[in-house]
């Protein structure tokens, strides 16, 4: 149903810049039907908008604990907001 929609940003936090963090996750997101975006920022973290179904948002969180494989993540923030209805997800610069 289009009303379970839910919407989470998250910043991502270690050594997540410059291992693929950011491609891997467009992958990951779009295999789990997942909407939103993500990109680097300058001071080095990774921030990320997902919107979907609450399971797949979820799996997206969690996914963004560990990251790709040559990521070393050591914190991720998470905040709710309220969905944007985005229709696919894609990289930002």
């Amino acid at each position: 149903m289009a009303s379970d929609v839910i919407r989470t940003r998250v910043i991502v936090h270690g050594a997540v810049q410059g291992v693929f963090f950011r491609d891997t996750c467009r992958r990951v997101a779009e295999q789990a039907g997942v909407c939103g975006w993500v990109r680097n920022l300058p001071d080095g973290t990774v921030e990320a908008v997902f919107e979907g179904q609450p399971g797949a948002v979820h799996q997206m969180v969690e996914w963004c604990r560990s990251g790709p494989p040559l990521a070393n993540v050591e914190k991720v923030e998470e905040h709710t907001e309220l969905p944007e209805r985005l229709r696919k997800f894609k990289i930002r610069r």
